[in-house]
């Protein structure tokens, strides 16, 4: 007899309430070692076993990233009813583990047990982020089967599904189907179009709402925000935040973390800091999701000292563990040329995630250091941590940047035959880089065509680079060609493609695309460069030839050193091109003005690192990662971006 059977009922419910509250508690706190304990006692005193604190225990160490453990917890419980199921799938699908939730879905069908309402949502939720159309559609028939599609979450579900494979239509079906409409299925029919790029009907579709005499809700108003600011309608942004304000919502941190996002995604990452700035002004602070997605906007503008601010931010608010921001530091200091500090935030990170193994990964492989790349991949393989399409496309860019061709070819077939991966168009535009480094552009091209999907243009643009590098022009004309039927309004894969026909003597060629980019009326980017000095934000931009300006952040236009007569980067620039043999130059243009072109773009990035260092003082030369808060200003719950 078992030491918890000797316990006496009134006792012994209260020891399992108890027991039950304690495992959540643990779980709150990721407190994994002392749970460790208690589930030892648990299981030595019998109390393991009984499907309460199992459900407990399982969800416990999903949430703390112990999928192995909680599937053993699982295995063990004596009656693994319905509700054991519905604790397993939807603890997995919660907390990222998609593909575990498919697979215990799997199990669990296989055992012939009755599907139950509760599991529907978090299967299609795992087919939704995995983008496993072929499993959500069958899930959708399953659903049509048991009639549940009158289930309010299960057909927001649905809606949600569809909208992230991009399928609005069957998404709009399905909200046009439900005979419960109700604010739940409202919201993520608004979601679903806000997050396709079509505000506009998401803005009619609350017309609708109102109409069936349902109010939106802060939900509502921020995905209007959100849909409005990823296509870029600063004016509807403005517009729904005042009309967010008189139906009584104030706008939230999910609303400015919105408009935040949708600036950084259209490449104002300048507005997107003045928009936090604005955000913090009105007395809200960042979460998780804030930070996440502003410091893309400081490693686009390499401006580490920002970054650094909100790093100290995280650390004080206890946020820097969490593994998307932890993620996103790492980045932030790797695209900046922090590797150092990168390896630092990495190694004393406690808990390990795949998250953040990916974008170490991604590190190394930005900053050639595909060995120390490759090694930490092995360690992943050998702790079992989980891989994902991200760890490949992760360590199959360190092979390209490395060299390791057929290290690359070996992982992109492991990919596949072992881990089940199917490759996506970023592991075939890191494939075909891989290929094209080593020179072998015929096969990588094989590859293209090869492909079971329509190659986007970074697949295409890497076989045209490959091609630049190796001379093949009759394959980078296949490239440039594909190139301009995805980006008719980018002269940059015709020039390059120029550039070959150059190199090869082809002058009739160059002429007939520089004839074609003028018919077009195809403007070309001039080149720039920047330097950021405490405060201060330094460009140069090449203007036209023999003239160039460095801007700085008061917006005063002074001209760069750049006169043939009297400029000593020019006089430096010109020794260095007379030393060059390999100048070309097309007898049928004026090689004057081709020349002074060429020197003007080549000496804009020197003549912006003279401009921004002569400001940089010796104290902003010597920053170090330690003092990564330390123009923090924080005064209780008081953060300011300097």
């Amino acid at each position: 007899m078992n030491r918890f059977s000797i316990i006496p009922c009134s006792l012994r419910l209260s020891s399992i309430v108890s027991y039950a509250e304690l495992i959540e508690f643990n779980g709150r706190d990721r407190l994994l070692s002392q749970a460790r304990k208690l589930h030892a006692h648990l299981v030595t005193s019998g109390i393991a076993r009984l499907t309460r604190i199992a459900a407990k225990l399982v969800a416990f160490y999903v949430e703390c990233g112990e999928v192995t453990d909680a599937k053993k917890v699982f295995d063990e419980m004596p009656k693994r009813d319905i509700s054991g199921w519905v604790v397993m799938i939807g603890a997995c699908a919660r907390n990222g583990y998609y593909q575990e939730s498919l697979n215990i879905f799997r199990e669990m069908n296989g055992e012939g047990l009755k599907l139950d309402a509760y599991i529907v949502p978090s299967v299609l939720k795992a087919s939704r982020n995995l983008l496993d159309q072929e499993f959500g559609k069958m899930m959708h028939c399953v659903v049509l089967k048991c009639s549940f599609e009158s289930d309010g979450f299960i057909v927001s579900s649905l809606i949600d599904m569809y909208s992230k494979f991009g399928e609005v239509e069957n998404a709009r079906k399905v909200f046009s189907e439900s005979s419960g409409q109700d604010l739940v299925v409202f919201n993520a029919m608004i979601s679903g179009y806000a997050n396709n790029s079509q505000a506009d009907e998401a803005l009619n579709l609350v017309g609708d709402m109102k109409l069936a005499g349902i109010q939106p809700d802060v939900i509502t108003w921020n995905a209007l925000i959100a849909g409005f600011s990823h296509i870029g309608d600063e004016e509807k942004v403005s517009e729904m935040l005042e009309m967010m304000c008189l139906d009584g919502h104030k706008p939230d941190v999910v609303s400015w973390t919105s408009i935040i996002s949708g600036l950084v995604h259209n490449f104002q990452n300048a507005k997107a800091l003045d928009a936090f700035k604005q955000m913090l002004a009105h007395g809200l602070y960042p979460n998780s999701a804030t930070i996440t997605t502003l410091l893309p906007a400081c490693t686009t503008l390499a401006n580490v000292k920002h970054g650094k601010e909100i790093h100290g931010y995280s650390v004080v608010s206890g946020l820097e563990d969490h593994g998307f921001v932890r993620s996103a530091l790492l980045d932030m200091y790797g695209k900046c040329g922090f590797i150092s500090e990168a390896m630092i935030l990495f190694h004393k990170t406690t808990k390990k995630t795949t998250v953040t193994f990916n974008s170490m990964i991604f590190c190394y492989a930005n900053h050639g250091l595909s060995e120390k790349a490759v090694e930490l991949f092995e360690q992943m393989e050998a702790t079992g941590e989980r891989l994902d399409h991200l760890t490949f496309t992760a360590i199959l860019t360190a092979c390209s940047h490395g060299g390791l061709t057929d290290l690359g070819q070996k992982l992109f077939l492991l990919m596949q035959n072992k881990y089940r991966i199917e490759p996506r168009l970023e592991h075939y535009a890191c494939m075909v880089d891989l290929l094209g480094r080593a020179g072998k552009v015929v096969e990588a091209y094989e590859m293209i065509r090869a492909m079971l999907m329509e190659p986007d243009l970074f697949v295409w643009g890497a076989l045209l680079g490959a091609c630049r590098n190796h001379g093949n022009i009759e394959l980078a004309r296949i490239a440039a060609e594909r190139l301009a039927e995805l980006e008719p309004e980018n002269s940059g894969n015709r020039l390059l493609l120029s550039s070959l026909y150059a190199n090869a003597g082809s002058w009739g060629s160059v002429v007939r695309m520089k004839k074609m980019i003028k018919k077009k009326k195809l403007s070309r980017v001039p080149g720039s460069s920047w330097v950021v000095s405490g405060n201060v934000f330094v460009a140069l931009v090449a203007a036209s030839a023999g003239d160039a300006y460095y801007l700085s952040s008061s917006k005063k236009k002074r001209r760069g050193c750049l006169d043939p007569e009297n400029g000593r980067l020019s006089k430096w620039f010109h020794q260095k091109q007379q030393t060059n043999p390999n100048t070309m130059r097309n007898p049928k243009r004026k090689d004057k003005e081709r020349v002074e072109r060429a020197r003007v773009h080549s000496v804009v990035s020197i003549t912006a690192l003279a401009a921004g260092l002569s400001s940089v003082t010796s104290s902003e030369s010597c920053s170090k990662y330690d003092d990564a808060g330390s123009s923090l200003s924080h005064r209780a719950t008081g953060f300011t971006l300097h």
